[in-house]
């Protein structure tokens, strides 16, 4: 369904954010104060204007309120950020998605009632670790401090076997919610279904029990 964001902010996050959801046809109005970003991203939005982030009056004039999501990606100016984010919950706003630059800048944001904060670059940080520290492991997502969904490639150890010979729910707790092979995908599997050797197998489960998965059954 097409919807409408919002993206205040055209830093790198902020221009990829608005790029992406413009490919994926969703309508996008990209603001920022700085001029030559906005020429930037003309191609890469469905309108972009010139305006501050803080200017209350200006954001009303957009309509902001109206907007099925404003992402706050002020990225240098925390104070900016704050505010920015203060005004669109008075305004109405029904989801404000903010980028925090630290723990701090997430308190804040917090009790100002912004709908979700991200850390784009803790979050990046988290996923390439995972990438380093196994080979097997091709993308990470966490989904919470306790549960993770992992994409891990499937070994000789479990290929030409079926998910129901694996058994990984009943021995790590864990459940392959889709297999990836080549660039078809395969969404909630047979038990019957047999895993061939270099699938993407997509797992979700406690980390924990997805460590495990990893060391002992892959």
């Amino acid at each position: 369904m097409r919807k409408q964001f919002a993206v205040i902010g055209l830093g790198r996050f902020g221009s990829s954010v608005c790029k992406e959801l413009y490919k994926l046809g969703h309508d996008v109005l990209a603001i920022d104060n700085n001029e030559e970003k906005i020429n930037n991203m003309t191609e890469h939005s469905t309108h972009s204007v010139i305006a501050s982030g803080t200017d209350e009056n200006a954001l009303h004039s957009l309509g902001i309120r109206n907007f099925d999501y404003v992402i706050v990606a002020i990225g240098d100016n925390i104070q900016s950020s704050i505010l920015c984010t203060l005004i669109l919950k008075e305004l109405g706003v029904s989801n404000v998605w903010v980028k925090a630059q630290n723990y701090y800048h997430h308190r804040v944001l917090e009790k100002i009632g912004a709908d979700r904060i991200v850390h784009p670059e803790q979050d990046m940080g988290i996923r390439i670790a995972q990438h380093l520290v196994s080979e097997k492991i091709v993308d990470y997502i966490e989904l919470s401090d306790e549960y993770s969904i992992i994409e891990v490639i499937a070994t000789e150890k479990v290929s030409n076997k079926s998910l129901d010979q694996l058994n990984v729910r009943a021995k790590f707790g864990c459940t392959i919610l889709a297999i990836k092979r080549g660039k078809d995908i395969n969404i909630s599997p047979f038990p019957s279904e047999i895993i061939e050797l270099n699938d993407i197998l997509i797992v979700i489960g406690h980390k924990n029990d997805l460590k495990r998965f990893e060391e002992e059954g892959m």
